[in-house]
């Protein structure tokens, strides 16, 4: 029983370790880069300011494609409109009796004074005129155009489909879908912008990452170099070969440098934090990055035949500065424009109830129509106040533009010369550490033969240490330097 318990053990302490190595996932830079791209937020918020420009431009276009539209509704009124008033029916539905009045008057005014016989024709006329249906023929005439002119408009109903179709607007259409067009190319150079800082960034992280690894590293080797000096001083004090001051140094020593262990330890879990931050990763996340040779890193980039030209073509600055340049031509465009005549043409079908295409009708009734409107403005001051802020505007963008000029410039050209340093740098700090690592090596077999004593070993060690480190400092210097520079160039 007790031996399967401590098999048992073994095995869960083996799967423990297995687990915690396949837990340290190792990842080199394109991988680093991928996850940053896939994780990164500001990409993202780029990317759907790209959709929204690009909807923007299909919005602009169908601006100047004509407009369907249907519409429709419903009124009630308490009263009816009446086109005539209260005393006019009332002579439409007597006119009949009104003529025969006025026809009798006018007789007897004419006939009246004609002796003997003039009296009795104008009686005799209105007997006939009396007896006959003409009065009430034309009474019933009149109430018929009374009764036409009434309209019953307590309830209306209308409806329209129309067609709207811009012939001219001074050119604030075309202005606006240009304007549209430069805006989503705009957003796609700050999408290529804000990838190129996504990368500069991880980039970044990536190599503190390298450099913290390999600073903890030698941090390693000089405490076990200490470790070693601590024994090799213990024993030399117990054959009475060093003093008890000799080991208290080598002691002091040794803490120093398993602080800085420590330390180097500390940072490369907070470097390494940063940049899963950066990878969309966990802050916890157990990983190591892939092993990069330090020393490859050595060859001399030829930075002196830079383009400029080419680099201002390039550069994701200059193209926004160039876009920005159109889009303030279109708005000296779109502000001339409301000092143009607008040409609008429209045509539809109008229906309604009641209606009057054919006499009053309380029925659905329509008719097809067309026109044109023309929109001539005669005084204007604010529109000519418009186009001269919309030239001051463009000519603020290009003295930007001519100021990124020279700052872009004197970028490339500083950056040119930090990655000439950054070479000097790694040239002499390698030379530095080619006479340490001989300096150490002389010091470790003088200590041994006994003609030098453990401080001076302790010196040659730290010097070591010291230029081991300006080695490292400087290739993560030349690391950096390029990618600063390949962004500087646009590239």
């Amino acid at each position: 029983m007790v031996y399967r318990k401590i098999g048992t053990a073994l095995v869960t302490t083996m799967l423990i370790g297995i687990g915690a190595a396949a837990a340290q996932e190792e990842i080199g830079l394109a991988e680093c880069r991928r996850r940053a791209l896939d994780a990164n937020l500001g990409l993202k918020r780029a990317e759907a300011k790209q959709e929204q420009t690009a909807a923007l431009q299909k919005v602009a276009l169908w601006q100047m494609l004509p407009k369907v539209s249907v519409n429709g509704g419903y009124l009630w009124m308490d009263k009816s409109v009446n086109l005539i008033n209260d005393e006019q029916r009332n002579r439409l539905t007597h006119i009949g009796d009104n003529a025969t009045d006025d026809i009798s008057a006018a007789l007897h005014g004419k006939l009246d004074g004609i002796p003997l016989f003039g009296t009795q024709i104008a009686n005799s006329i209105d007997n006939v005129l009396g007896g006959s249906s003409l009065p009430g023929y034309f009474n019933n005439v009149g109430t018929a155009i009374a009764e036409g002119l009434e309209t019953d408009t307590r309830n209306m109903w209308g409806g329209a489909a129309m067609l709207t179709q811009p012939i001219y607007l001074g050119g604030k259409l075309l202005a606006a879908y240009r304007t549209s067009r430069l805006l989503h190319q705009l957003s796609g150079i700050q999408l290529d912008k804000e990838r190129e800082a996504t990368l500069i960034a991880v980039d970044e992280a990536y190599w503190q990452v390298v450099s913290v690894k390999h600073k903890k590293e030698l941090a390693e080797r000089y405490a076990a170099l200490l470790d070693t000096l601590e024994h090799n001083v213990q024993l030399a004090v117990a054959a009475d070969m060093a003093t008890v001051g000799d080991l208290a140094k080598v002691r002091v020593k040794r803490s120093e440098a398993q602080m800085s262990l420590t330390k180097a330890t500390n940072g490369l879990i907070l470097a390494k934090m940063l940049l899963a931050q950066r990878c969309g990763m966990e802050l916890d996340a157990e990983f190591e990055v892939a092993d990069v040779e330090l020393a490859g890193i050595m060859e001399t980039d030829s930075t002196a035949d830079v383009d400029m030209e080419e680099v201002l073509e390039q550069r994701a600055e200059m193209k926004m500065l160039r876009v920005s340049d159109s889009v303030a031509q279109q708005g000296v465009r779109m502000a001339a424009s409301s000092l143009k005549p607008n040409i609008v043409a429209t045509g539809g079908y109008l229906v309604s109830n009641p209606n009057v295409f054919d006499g009053f009708s309380t029925a659905w009734g329509g008719t097809w129509m067309a026109g044109v409107v023309v929109n001539v403005p005669i005084v204007h001051v604010g529109g000519v106040y418009a186009v001269k802020a919309a030239k001051a505007k463009r000519r603020e963008v290009q003295y930007q533009m001519a100021e990124a000029e020279e700052m872009i410039t004197l970028q490339v050209k500083k950056l040119q010369s930090e990655l000439e340093l950054a070479y000097r740098k790694l040239d002499q700090s390698r030379s530095g550490l080619e006479s340490a690592e001989e300096n150490l090596r002389l010091a470790t077999e003088s200590y041994a033969e006994g003609m030098c004593s453990s401080s001076d070993l302790m010196a040659a060690q730290t010097a070591w240490l010291q230029a081991e480190s300006e080695v490292v400092d400087a290739r993560i210097e030349i690391a950096m330097s390029r990618v600063y520079l390949k962004q500087a160039l646009g590239m």
